[in-house]
């Protein structure tokens, strides 16, 4: 499991209080650009192949109200890898209590099409391998 750490900005809480919900999202994003950065997809892959990761779908579930300064603490874990394809789970906590969730569906993509992970970033990404959480592939009913 990757790990990525930030703290409720002022900016971004709502009208109610509370964190909003755009920047779940924003720090969910980070949480990926960390996780890339740990497989060796970074700022010198990209440089390098051209190539990167695009999210082509998310699911996700806020289940806790998150309030001004709050340190949010993201663990992202590798569902499965394909040769084009990657599935990360997201989990944010504050203070240790699950508050969302984020399940992505990201492309390996280099030329404006989805190309095969080099076998170095394959290994990388099962490295962080972990089981399916019981809340992962439902759909809104």
């Amino acid at each position: 499991m990757a790990e990525y750490r930030d703290r409720v900005r002022p900016e971004w809480i709502d009208y109610n209080g509370h964190l909003s919900e755009p920047y779940y999202v924003l720090v969910f994003g980070d949480a990926t650009t960390a996780l890339m950065d740990i497989a060796g997809l970074g700022p010198g892959y990209r440089e390098r192949t051209g190539a990167s990761l695009y999210t082509v779908e998310a699911h996700v579930r806020y289940l806790r109200e998150v309030g001004a300064d709050a340190e949010l603490e993201v663990t992202t874990s590798v569902l499965s890898v394909g040769a084009k394809k990657v599935r990360l789970c997201h989990e944010m906590r504050v203070g240790g209590e699950l508050v969302a969730t984020e399940e992505l569906l990201c492309l390996h993509v280099s030329g404006g099409r989805a190309t095969p992970f080099p076998a170095e970033i394959a290994t990388a990404l099962d490295t962080h391998l972990a089981p399916v959480p019981d809340y992962a592939g439902r759909a809104i009913a």
